[in-house]
Parts: structure tokens; C-alpha cells; sequence
């Protein structure tokens, strides 16, 4: 399963159409220009395709196992990390006072997607990695920020979050576990968490569980819960590993894809931690990693739908089959063959564009403490998660297509990148979350953040009438339809948004697609990114239309039918 990792894309869309490089012109970044980005991308991309990408197929083929209490992963996978945290990567934008480079959060994106569509089972390791390595910045101690943070950032150590019970998902405030105070200020903690990816493994000499659990006399609800690192092993008096902690491994997760990653249940039995952040403040903690993990999960489904998109490209430049209106030739010369390819690589453009721009706001409000960043961030947040890992799905379900009958079956590879998306879309608050999120808390401004945004949209395409109208227009028009969706969304009670969340979301990502598609064939009038933004303009972007009449169909026709309607033949 040969993968080459979109440098160039990525260069493009840095210089070309997002404007990169005024990062580097803040003090915070100053570190970050041209030579530095570079050298970043050529060595990553190098990591893996060199190292990663021939791990993925292993990784499906011979997963993870448990062992006599011990979790054994693929063949391959411990040096693949190695690799990983030899180059520093697990702390790309951490603080060079822990080890890390200090990188923007843009690069960091960039690194996961590629990590991702390499081998995405591995890569979700130092995924959560980077999260915790957040959370602890903002939340922790010093004497937890000096012990463990040098450990996480070097990759000698690895993070995990554990918040899912068997009965609380996405109802975190439901949760059972429990952690008693001990004399020496440290936590016993109590409690069984489910599907906590990563949770053990023999990759790393110790994993640092952050595990949500609520105090003797913590409140019923989100308000009472705690946050907790409970390492695996404790650390001695020279902080390495020691004792083991009371904690095990209760089984692996049976998963339909990211075979190579062990998901585990995860049994606490009076198991040794220590607070971060403040009591009953967990939940403020955890969504610090949880935020980070966001943008990371919508670049794992973009990851994954560039490598599908190579795998049915190779396929169709290779199969022959029946004539083609260019003559003898592949199935690439099919008009349908040629459709979906067409489709797909427009897809994981727009998307990936949506992404970095998300990042890119991540790090300018950092650099600038400009709260018009900060607002941009957190809008572009749930959009990049959800659409991201919505197209990775139907982009390699589209890759299985191409395939024909030939992706159905598991040795072409195809189908396995359709399985290891699947999950996605579910993680970090599940894709239908991030749309209520996005008309409920992200619109609390009176839709101000959006229609910014939309302004931006607006602006550019006027001034591209002149030279590209065949695509100005069409952009120009859909932004102003979502701009008037969007002033009747905040308008409407809550159900009635939440109603038509997923279809605005989706439709707020097709004009940003349109947007992003137009920036790069401004910049490229008479090559292939102009010819690849027709494509999306013309047969994507119209999406908007029928998407927004959805958002805007309110509740009350889905509260008329009944439990008895929806059994009913």
C-alpha cells in the first residue's frame, strides 16, 4: 500500500492560499519561516513514507493482542514509534522548555494528517500524546509539569484520556468512578473506562493516564468531576519508572478497522494519582485535550482519505476494462472513473484547507491574543473535525468504488481504509455534537464570528469577477445564502437549530471548500488547481442549496412521528 505523503500540496496551500507566513512575522513564530516549514515538511514527509506507510497493512493484518495481562502490538510498531519520537515529533509545538520545538499548531496538523494517512493505528499514539501534553501545560502543577512533561514531550513516555463508561458516553456528567483523598495528597482512584485508545501497549516505557473521576463529596454532574494522571508505573525519587500502579488491562476492543491500535477497558483499582487543575474542574482540563484532539481527529480523516485516494488513483491508471471514449486505455478514461477521482481529490483539498485555516487561527490567536483569532478558531473547530472526518469516510468509500468489485474484497487494501475511517467521525464527541456545538455555543455572538467570516468569503470573490467569473459568482452566492441561513439560525429555539446542525455544518464546509478552491485558482489561473476548482464549484458547492433548506426544516416534523411511526412498515 505505497503512500507519498502531499508536500507539495501542503506548500501550496501554506504560501499560495492561507498567507503562512505572517506567522512568522509574530514574535511567538518567529522561529517558524519559509527555511524552517520546509525542512519540517520534506523530513515528515520523508518519516513516512519511508517508515510509517509500510507499517499499515501489518497493522490490519496482525493487530494488537493481549497477552497474559500484557498488550503486544503489530510487528513493526515499536520502531515506527521509535522513529517518531527520535525525531522530536511528539513535541512539534510543545515548549522548548520541556524539549519540544515550539512549532505552530498549522505544522502540527500538517504532521498528523501525513502520520495519519501513512498509518493511522500508529499515529493515534502520539495523537493523544500531544493532547495531554496540552492539558498538562495549561492545567497541571509544576512538580507534575517538570515530571512529566519532559517524559511526554520526548516520547519516552506516552498520554492517554480516559473518559467513556460503559453508561457515560457522551453524558460524561454520568460517570462512576470515583477517587478517595490519601494522606500524602495523592488520589486512590476507583473506576472502569472503556474504549481508551492506546491504553497499553509495549511501544513506550510507561503510559500516563489522565482518568476522570469525582471526589467523596463531588456534585452529581459535569460540576463534580475531577481530572487525575495516573501513570502505569510509578515514578521513583529519580523519576523513572517503579512500582506498578493498581491498574490492568480487562481486554482489547474487537473493532471493524484500526486493527493495529489497541482500544482497551481499562480497569482503576484504587489505583495511585494526583489532581490536575482544580477539584471538581476536570471537565475544564480534559477539554483542553479534547480541543487539541479535535482539530487532530478532522486531519486523521483527511489523512486518510489522501492515502484512499492514491490507492484508487494507482488502481485506475493500472486496470483495463472495455473501451474508453480517449480509446485503449485504463478505467481511468471512463467519465464516471474520472468523476470520482475527480470528486475525491477536490474533497481532500477543500478539506485539508479547512483544517490548517483552523490551525492557522489556533496559533494567531496565540501569537496576537487578537479575540477575533480566538473566535475564528473555535467556529473552524467542529466545522474541521466534523467535514474532515465525514469526507474520509466517503472519500474512501468512493476509493472502494473505483476499485469495483475488487475493493470489496480485503486484498486489494481498499476496503481497509474505508474501515479505519469509520471511527472518526465518532471520536472526540461524535460529528452530530460538533454541529450543535457549532449552532449552539459557536453562535453565542449573535453569528458575528460567521458572518466575519463569510464577509472574508464575499470580499474575495468580488474582486475575483474580473478575472475568474465562472467561479466568483457561483461563491459569492452561495456565501450569501449561508449568511441568511445564518441569521435565521440564531434567530430559532435550540431544538429546532440542533434540528438542522449537521446539514448547516455541511453546507458551511462546502462554501468554505468553494472559498479555499477559488483562493488557490487565483493563484494558479491557467493550471490544475483552477481545473480542480471547477470541478468543486460545479459539482460539489451546489450542495449548499439543498443543505441549507434541511438546516432550516426545524424540529417539529421529526417530534411528529412517533416511536410507533419509526417501527411502523
Amino acid at each position: 500500500m505505497p503512500y507519498t505523503s502531499p508536500v507539495a500540496d501542503y506548500r501550496f496551500l501554506l504560501d499560495q492560499v492561507l498567507g503562512y507566513g505572517q506567522l512568522a512575522k509574530t514574535p511567538t513564530f518567529e522561529e517558524a519561516g519559509a527555511d524552517v516549514t520546509e525542512a519540517i515538511l520534506t523530513e515528515l514527509g520523508r518519516l513516512c513514507d519511508e517508515v510509517l506507510a509500510p507499517l499499515n497493512r501489518g497493522g490490519d493484518l496482525t493487530p494488537a493482542r493481549l497477552e497474559n495481562g500484557v498488550v503486544r502490538t503489530s510487528p513493526g510498531f515499536k520502531q515506527g514509534y521509535q522513529a517518531i519520537a527520535e525525531g522530536g515529533w511528539l513535541g512539534i509545538s510543545a515548549n522548548p522548555e520541556n524539549g519540544g520545538m515550539g512549532l505552530p499548531l498549522t505544522l502540527n496538523t500538517a504532521m498528523n494528517e501525513m502520520m495519519s494517512g501513512a498509518c493511522l493505528s500508529l499515529q493515534l499514539c502520539p495523537l493523544l500524546s500531544q493532547g495531554q501534553i496540552e492539558a498538562l501545560e495549561h492545567h497541571a502543577s509544576d512538580a507534575i509539569k517538570a515530571l512529566y512533561l519532559p517524559k511526554l514531550t520526548s516520547g519516552e513516555w506516552t498520554g492517554t484520556m480516559n473518559l467513556t463508561e460503559p453508561q457515560a458516553g457522551t453524558d460524561v456528567g454520568a460517570l462512576r468512578s470515583k477517587a478517595e483523598p490519601l494522606d500524602d495528597g495523592s488520589f486512590a482512584v476507583t473506576g472502569q473506562k472503556i474504549f481508551i485508545t492506546w491504553g497499553d501497549h509495549d511501544v513506550a516505557e510507561n503510559v500516563c493516564h489522565l482518568v476522570l473521576a469525582r471526589l467523596p463529596d463531588g456534585a452529581a454532574g459535569t460540576r463534580g468531576i475531577s481530572l487525575f494522571m495516573v501513570p502505569k508505573f510509578l515514578p521513583d525519587a529519580d523519576g523513572n519508572p517503579g512500582e506498578r500502579n493498581s491498574l490492568r488491562v480487562v481486554s482489547l476492543e474487537h473493532k471493524l478497522g484500526i486493527h493495529g491500535s489497541p482500544t482497551c477497558v481499562m480497569s482503576f483499582e484504587g489505583a495511585k494519582g494526583w489532581m490536575v487543575g482544580k477539584p471538581n474542574g476536570g471537565m475544564a482540563a480534559m477539554f483542553t485535550m479534547m480541543n487539541n484532539a479535535r482539530l487532530g481527529v478532522g486531519a486523521q480523516g483527511i489523512g486518510v482519505a489522501e492515502a484512499a485516494y492514491q490507492h484508487a488513483l494507482a488502481y485506475a491508471k493500472d486496470r483495463t476494462q472495455g473501451k474508453t471514449p480517449l480509446g485503449e486505455g485504463s478505467i481511468l478514461d471512463h467519465a464516471d472513473v474520472r468523476r470520482m477521482l475527480a470528486m475525491m481529490k477536490a474533497e481532500v483539498f477543500a478539506a485539508r484547507a479547512i483544517a490548517l485555516a483552523c490551525g492557522m487561527s489556533m496559533d494567531m490567536a496565540r501569537a496576537t491574543g487578537d479575540g477575533h483569532w480566538k473566535s475564528r478558531a473555535a467556529l473552524l473547530t467542529p466545522i474541521a473535525k466534523a467535514h474532515g472526518t465525514d469526507i474520509g469516510c466517503e472519500v474512501s468509500s468512493m476509493g472502494v468504488q473505483v476499485h469495483g468489485g475488487m475493493g470489496f474484497i480485503e486484498e486489494t487494501g481498499a476496503a481497509q481504509y474505508f474501515r479505519d475511517a469509520r471511527i472518526t467521525p465518532i471520536y472526540e464527541g461524535t460529528n452530530g455534537i460538533q454541529a450543535m456545538d457549532l449552532v449552539g455555543r459557536k453562535m453565542m455572538d449573535g453569528g458575528d464570528a460567521a458572518c466575519r467570516l463569510l464577509q472574508e468569503v464575499e470580499d474575495l470573490a468580488e474582486a475575483a469577477r474580473a478575472t475568474l467569473p465562472d467561479l466568483a459568482e457561483p461563491v459569492w452566492e452561495a456565501a450569501e445564502t449561508l449568511r441568511e441561513a445564518t441569521e435565521w439560525m440564531v434567530a430559532q429555539e435550540p431544538n429546532d437549530r440542533n434540528a438542522g446542525a449537521v446539514a448547516y455544518l455541511r453546507a458551511f464546509a462546502r462554501v468554505l471548500g468553494g472559498y479555499y478552491h477559488l483562493k488557490a485558482a487565483l493563484a494558479d489561473p491557467n493550471g490544475p488547481r483552477a481545473r480542480l476548482a471547477r470541478v468543486f464549484v460545479d459539482r460539489i458547492l451546489p450542495e449548499h442549496q439543498s443543505l441549507l433548506v434541511q438546516a432550516r426544516a426545524g424540529a417539529d416534523q421529526l417530534y411528529a412521528l412517533s416511536a410507533d411511526d419509526l417501527e411502523s412498515a
